[in-house]
């Protein structure tokens, strides 16, 4: 049987694929071991013996931890940087990882840019967390910060958009 912090990961994990439409993965950790495949294909049953019918019920009765609400910054970041492009030739920072997007050091921390700030090369720009490591972001151009584009603590993606930069 799962622990409860397992299963809350694991929720996690399921919610960030179908934000991300994301039909196949496979994951190892530890004792547990998982496969999964969306767009109707069977999935391989996880070494604990799960289902994926069993493993939906056990994840719906798991408790609620907060929603991870990927679809709409990676939606809205990719119908809305265009256009920002278009009208001001704006530069994107871009993730070179898939992970989660944090804004500042820690907690409760003053975020690493705002909106109207001027950055340098190689200022640091945010965190991506994947596996645990915290991955500092570093701006690529210098010039002024026009729209952070990703969400402080929501998945992204690798070549996801996270600052747009008017560059000097």
């Amino acid at each position: 049987m799962m622990d409860g912090n397992k299963l809350n990961e694991l929720r996690e994990l399921v919610e960030f694929l179908k934000a991300n439409e994301i039909a196949e993965f496979d994951m190892e950790q530890d004792d547990l071991k998982v496969r999964i495949k969306f767009a109707g294909e069977p999935a391989a049953a996880p070494a604990g013996g799960f289902d994926m019918a069993q493993l939906s019920r056990l994840m719906a009765s798991a408790p609620a931890v907060a929603p991870v609400s990927a679809a709409a910054p990676v939606g809205g970041a990719t119908a809305a940087a265009p256009a920002a492009e278009v009208e001001e030739k704006l530069h994107e920072v871009k993730s070179p990882i898939v992970g989660t997007f944090y804004e500042s050091p820690s907690p409760g921390a003053p975020a690493f840019v705002k909106v109207g700030d001027q950055v340098e090369v190689g200022q640091v720009l945010c965190i991506v967390e994947a596996m645990k490591l915290m991955n500092e972001i570093e701006s690529d151009v210098a010039g002024e910060v026009v729209k952070r584009i990703a969400a402080s603590g929501q998945p992204v993606e690798y070549g996801q958009a996270l600052f747009a930069i008017k560059s000097r």
